[in-house]
């Protein structure tokens, strides 16, 4: 239920300064009052100036949780509504508006935009939801030898064969195991599958574990700004308080754990106890990919400071640069010479991303390592509360983990298929990277990973009073004069957060290729005339 009820929400929330006026300015930017982020929003904004409904109706927004109301969700925020609403005109009277087709840059959900399923994983799930076809003669014909033989090795794990049961609250044991497997390889260190909870997606892990780390609003946990807003939300809705820190744009949006230390200890001043350190690489929505070198700084900050370190890595395979490599942090703490007991890390993992794109699945996992028995004990208590992630996902959690080798009947097929996603998406990025910094006033950081952009806008006076005057956020007045001139969505960086005084706007990298010039071309010819019409 907190799932959806974030999902319909929003991320971020309700400032409740009173908490922090004595903050310095400087200070004051950093360290939000409640579980929240202190930065513009332009949903926020435009929820405050809409009266509170009268209703005789035994639940209103004035009477239920005030965590819900304050949290805020930028990714399928007001603009997306817009865009929705949009779509509905095109379908119902075509040539209604001056485009003749929404372009959604708005959301990493890759399939939704023409990216096809990887054929393996999808040979060997149809196999297991219908099992009785495997000892068909014509099954041989249609699906590869290795689908069919991993097909009976996952139904074989599953009591009953049944994907349609509950499993265990962790997830099937077999599954786990695999994907334990996985995780070796990719780090050449052990990893023991009682560490993993296989989860629907990312978010509720992160859920869970803010829900494990939040006891009141006096607990902290630091995050990145700009961030996913899933982080802010989350804390909000468990009645934590966000302790933000700030990505160096000028650095290619670079960690410093400086800046760290200077948010731990002005949150040590207010009364905050941080739990935690989020790091997101590579980054959303900034696209970044940490050095070796930042990742051991950030493993020992936490080991010094004893945080737990929360690292979302679901965007491991989206790697676009040669001169950056994708290392975990549980493989950077293990080089480091850190164990079980020296370091507590939750890593977590999804199908959503990657090349694969299984969003709509709802597969992923977390790995926890470096807890007591007994915590461990209330992590699988809560788990168990939602009883199990879905099948379907389960196994697509361990394809990803274990894909077809070297040898295997589907190896070529699955590497070109893999391969041409990856690529083209480089590509794409790269496009885009370009056309952005080519706009007057914007400038764009080089797209190393992950699958968005943040540019930066410098937008003119005229533009921000105007947006003043529309009583919404100046990025979010420029995306919605954006999606209603071209069908584009973007989301806007106060969404996100930013540097108090700039603004930037959020784009994915996954309209397909061919779709990739009328993004351009749209948005090249809406911004000259934005930038002339409001031009100081």
């Amino acid at each position: 239920m907190i799932i959806y009820m974030m999902r319909k929400f929003v991320s971020g929330c309700v400032r409740n300064l009173s908490r922090y006026r004595s903050l310095s300015a400087s200070q004051s930017r950093y360290l939000s009052s409640t579980s929240v982020l202190d930065f513009p929003s332009s949903a926020s904004s435009t929820m405050a100036s809409a009266p509170p409904s009268k209703s005789s109706a035994p639940v209103t927004v004035e009477n239920i949780n005030p965590k819900v109301v304050k949290c805020e969700y930028a990714v399928r925020g007001e603009i997306v509504t817009v865009a929705q609403k949009l779509q509905q005109e095109l379908q119902a009277k075509p040539g209604s508006h001056p485009f003749d087709e929404i372009l959604y840059c708005n959301i990493g959900n890759p399939q939704s935009l023409g990216q096809q399923p990887i054929t393996f994983f999808r040979e060997v799930l149809a196999l297991c939801d219908h099992p009785a076809i495997l000892d068909r003669s014509e099954t041989q014909g249609l699906f590869s030898a290795d689908a069919i033989e991993r097909a009976w090795q996952v139904l074989d794990q599953i009591p009953g064969r049944a994907t349609g049961a509950y499993s265990h609250s962790q997830g099937i044991q077999g599954l786990r195991d695999a994907i334990a497997a996985g995780i070796e390889a990719r780090d050449g260190f052990p990893a023991d599958p009682n560490d993993i909870f296989l989860t629907d997606g990312a978010s509720p892990a992160v859920h869970m574990m803010m829900q494990l780390l939040t006891r009141s609003e006096n607990d902290g946990i630091l995050c990145p700004i700009p961030q996913y807003p899933l982080y802010s939300a989350s804390i909000a809705l468990h009645g934590g308080t966000l302790v933000p820190y700030y990505l160096d744009e000028t650095t290619g949006w670079g960690l410093e754990t400086s800046e760290l230390k200077k948010q731990l200890e002005a949150a040590k001043s207010k009364g905050i106890t941080v739990r935690a350190l989020v790091v997101i690489n590579p980054g959303n929505p900034t696209g970044q990919v940490l050095s070796d070198e930042n990742q051991r700084d950030i493993v020992e900050f936490c080991k010094q400071e004893g945080l737990v370190l929360l690292a979302d890595e679901v965007y491991q395979e989206n790697v676009y640069v040669p001169e950056k490599k994708f290392h975990s942090f549980k493989k950077i703490s293990r080089t480091m010479g850190y164990g079980e007991g020296d370091i507590s890390l939750v890593s977590f993992q999804s199908v959503s991303k990657g090349y694969y794109g299984e969003c709509g699945k709802r597969g992923g996992y977390m790995e926890v390592t470096g807890f007591g028995a007994d915590v461990r004990e209330q992590i699988y208590k809560v788990a168990s509360v939602n009883l199990c992630s879905n099948i379907s996902g389960q196994i697509l959690a361990s394809l990803v983990m274990n894909p077809p080798k070297v040898g295997d009947e589907s190896y070529e097929s699955y590497s070109a298929e893999r391969d041409g996603i990856l690529s083209s998406l480089a590509r794409r990025a790269k496009t885009l990277e370009d056309a952005f910094n080519q706009l007057e006033g914007v400038t764009c950081n080089k797209a190393e990973g992950a699958m968005y952009l943040f540019p930066r806008i410098s937008l003119p006076q005229k533009a921000i009073k105007a947006a003043e005057v529309a009583n919404t956020a100046p990025d979010a007045f420029y995306c919605k004069r954006l999606l209603n001139a071209t069908g584009i969505v973007f989301v806007p960086g106060s969404g996100f957060g930013q540097v108090p005084g700039t603004w930037h706007f959020r784009s994915t990298i996954l309209p397909q290729e061919d779709k990739i010039p009328a993004v351009v071309l749209r948005l090249t010819e809406f911004h000259k005339g934005f930038m002339d019409e409001f031009r100081d």
